[in-house]
């Protein structure tokens, strides 16, 4: 088994190189925000679609563009708006008066970097017409279906401030994302920099380091990185405290949950993991490894009581309790 671990060591060491040329190219454009970096590439690495919330301004759209332009992908932004409609999104078929016959014309889904700008200010129709082709890798126009090319990646925003006019999103579509990442405010040193970049006119424009392959190869090895039983039932304990607290001497939360996580925060937790770790350089996952990035994968997961809304607690508090009391291995 050392041997194993040994070689799956080296091949991670061997195919995690472009890791950091992807980081040096964000960080020329982006100042901190080094862990929203972080978890992009875990999502990058798992095949997994990621929603990032925070207010106006904290660069959420300039980092997915920027990664996108890092590697030699196509991207396309699209902004979300009340009166968009799903044909808009994955195209639809037009009427050729030439050859009297209809053509497809493809929307912009078709791109391997779709960035969903304010996902919450479009109506159900259109975030499901997204979602479906997130869960299938395939979107239908008429009676045709697609393939969307690898790798495929949607990174959807949304303001947590302005409710106005927006139709939040249903717990259901909510689990399709792997992760859900809150981006704070920058610190004091953090935005002096970014106001001197910014006076300074100089705007850089990221390079393109990665091919698609290289990321697509990273998966395969990204699989094979070795996760003990120990690990496995660490992940098991956490999400099944969200669902049955008491069980685990968690008595004080059951009255705040309303639901715990799905299975999909199980699988998530694990890919997660391993994407995180090969981004460490580790051929196999370590528990810090969960815990660092339990609170991505599960703050959408667990539904909350009224009881917890009206006492101002987060589901980051509640999965927060949840690692204090499950025992490491």
């Amino acid at each position: 088994m050392n041997t194993d671990i040994k070689q799956i060591n080296e091949k991670v060491k061997n195919e995690s190189g472009f890791v950091d040329l992807l980081f040096m190219e964000l960080n020329k454009v982006i100042v901190g925000q080094k862990q929203m970096m972080e978890r992009l590439m875990i999502g990058l690495l798992s095949n997994g679609h990621i929603l990032l919330e925070g207010v106006p301004g904290l660069a959420k759209t300039l980092a997915v563009k920027s990664l996108a332009n890092s590697i030699s992908a196509k991207f396309q932004r699209i902004q979300f708006t009340p009166d968009l409609l799903p044909a808009d999104l994955i195209g639809t078929l037009v009427y050729d008066p030439k050859k009297s016959d209809f053509e497809t014309k493809k929307g912009p889904i078709f791109a391997n970097f779709i960035l969903a700008d304010e996902i919450n200010r479009s109506p159900a129709k259109v975030q499901s017409a997204l979602l479906e082709a997130m869960q299938e890798r395939q979107v239908t126009i008429g009676h045709t279906s697609y393939k969307l090319d690898e790798p495929f990646l949607v990174l959807a925003t949304q303001n947590p401030l302005e409710q106005e006019g927006t139709y939040p999103l249903p717990e259901a579509q909510l689990d399709r994302f792997m992760l859900k990442i809150k981006i704070d405010y920058p610190s004091k040193d953090e935005e002096k920099e970014i106001l001197k970049r910014n006076i300074s006119g100089e705007n850089y424009l990221p390079k393109q380091v990665v091919s698609s392959n290289d990321i697509l190869n990273a998966r395969k090895v990204i699989n094979e990185i070795y996760m003990d039983e120990k690990i496995e039932k660490y992940i098991l304990d956490i999400v099944f405290a969200s669902r049955y607290p008491k069980e685990y001497g968690l008595e004080k939360i059951k009255s705040l949950i309303n639901y715990g996580a799905s299975p999909r925060a199980t699988i998530n937790l694990a890919l997660g993991a391993k994407a995180f770790a090969f981004i460490k350089r580790r051929g196999y996952v370590v528990p810090e490894d969960i815990r660092e990035i339990s609170k991505d994968v599960m703050r959408h997961r667990i539904g909350l009581t009224y009881e917890a809304e009206a006492e101002e607690i987060t589901t980051d508090k509640i999965v927060e309790e949840i690692l204090n009391k499950i025992e490491v291995p």
